[in-house]
């Protein structure tokens, strides 16, 4: 089986970049299973049902989310009927809205897709480290075969996660801070990790924003508003990942970005 992961999807010009290059990456890779987060794709914040659609329109199969993914309310409205998308599982079961785990029908197989955010900077969620046993312990009892996408701000915190669950998951890829790191690897145990995938949008911003008010607030400790870049030099950053079908174990992983300095190739 494999996995086409696609990292945070920010604002416009991120969908426009999903829509422009996600046919070339599943005709390049021919993944069984697609996904994307799209917790920044509107405008930077949340995700609308239009926006939900096209991402599925354009080749995901599944949309998973993080922190970000109740800041447009939209949400409310659809997030019921949305079967195909994640929001972090670990959010309190009792008071919220949607899923955190889906199954994904591949051939004769099934795919577990979870979402999970970490806590250390961000909100004080239910323990991410709770959660996951409890999923894994139901998706097992369908498929081996289980993706984890784990929205979190500290590398330490992703590292640990990834250790913890070593052996039990296929694959653990992290979101959110929106840089592609390099340390793709396979666990001893078979599980694939990247600490982060890194993100899909503007490529000339920071983390997507526009750069000239981040840098005003690190040089003069005040607010500044954030704004999404909207035109401009695109970014698109994904990882590859292929489970063996009978154990679940990550056989490779491997992240790649497609950028004007690192132009897609058929």
């Amino acid at each position: 089986m494999r996995i086409l992961f696609c990292g945070d999807v920010v604002g416009s010009l991120g969908r426009e970049t999903i829509t422009t290059y996600l046919p070339k990456l599943k005709k390049k890779y021919r993944p069984q299973v697609t996904i994307v987060n799209g917790e920044n794709a509107a405008a930077g914040r949340g995700i609308t049902e239009k926006i939900y659609k096209k991402l599925l329109q354009d080749g995901a199969d599944v949309v998973t989310l993080g922190n970000h993914a109740w800041d447009n309310h939209q949400i409310f409205e659809f997030i019921e009927d949305a079967k195909k998308m994640v929001r972090p599982a670990n959010f309190p079961k009792e008071t919220t809205p949607g899923v955190g785990m889906v199954f994904v029908k591949v051939n004769q197989q099934e795919l577990a897709v979870i979402n999970l955010q970490a806590r250390a900077f961000m909100t004080a969620i239910d323990d991410p480290f709770t959660v996951i046993d409890e999923l894994i312990e139901e998706a097992r009892e369908r498929t081996p075969h289980i993706f984890v996408d784990f929205h979190g701000e500290t590398t330490s915190e992703k590292q640990a996660m990834s250790w913890y669950i070593d052996g039990r998951v296929s694959a653990i890829v992290g979101t959110h801070t929106h840089v592609q790191t390099n340390d793709a690897r396979i666990l001893p145990q078979g599980t694939g990790y990247i600490t982060d995938v890194g993100m899909t949008g503007p490529y000339d911003g920071i983390l997507g924003m526009d750069r000239t008010a981040v840098i005003e607030k690190f040089r003069t400790a005040l607010p500044h508003r954030f704004e999404v870049v909207t035109e401009g030099r695109e970014l698109l950053s994904y990882c590859v990942i292929d489970i063996d079908d009978v154990t679940g174990k990550t056989k490779k992983i491997e992240a790649n970005l497609i950028n004007p300095d690192r132009p897609f190739k058929e």
